[in-house]
């Protein structure tokens, strides 16, 4: 039986400064740069979930909702949202602060897919996670039909099979 966790123990912030060799000629933070970012904290996270290697598999619905300017302070915060037997889905949210306005804005956004797998490469399992709170409990269950969509959009899965989204493939 899968050890299980609460989402608030597989949860990592990480913090950035916005320097000029991260930006785009309009002084922005570079969208490649922060799918890097985006992709370390989510990666730490999903490391310390399953205490073994993992492998980013996928990266979903990344938003890019207000650009970051140089010299902002970048804080991602990552948590698992749901778990299957080896994969784990987390979701990033990217703020961006201004010190010197004191301003501070949700910009970005994203899910990202690991497997954990063991020094030959292959897949192990994880630990469950139990939600508890309603946002956390809205979370887990929405990873299950973002989960479908992409298994049925990469050809893994048969859109009848996936019954959390099949209203979205039926006419």
């Amino acid at each position: 039986m899968r050890k299980k966790k609460h989402p608030k123990e597989s949860f990592t912030t990480k913090a950035e400064v916005v320097f000029p060799n991260d930006t785009n000629p309009l002084n922005h933070l570079m969208g490649g740069k922060m799918l890097h970012w985006m992709d370390i904290v989510a990666g730490i996270t999903a490391i310390k979930h399953s205490n073994s290697i993992v492998t980013t598999v996928s990266v979903d619905s990344v938003s890019f909702a207000h650009p970051i300017k140089l010299g902002s302070i970048v804080t991602l915060e990552a948590q698992i949202t749901r778990t299957y037997y080896s994969s784990m889905e987390v979701r990033i949210e990217v703020w961006a602060e201004d010190f010197l306005k004191g301003e501070k804005i949700k910009s970005n956004e994203a899910y990202y897919t690991f497997v954990a797998i063991n020094k030959s490469g292959k897949t192990i399992e994880v630990p469950e996670i139990i939600p508890e709170t309603e946002k956390e409990t809205e979370l887990y269950n929405d990873a299950l039909r973002r989960r479908q969509l992409r298994l049925v959009l990469a050809g893994r899965m048969k859109p009848s099979e996936a019954k959390e989204v099949r209203s979205l493939f039926e006419l």
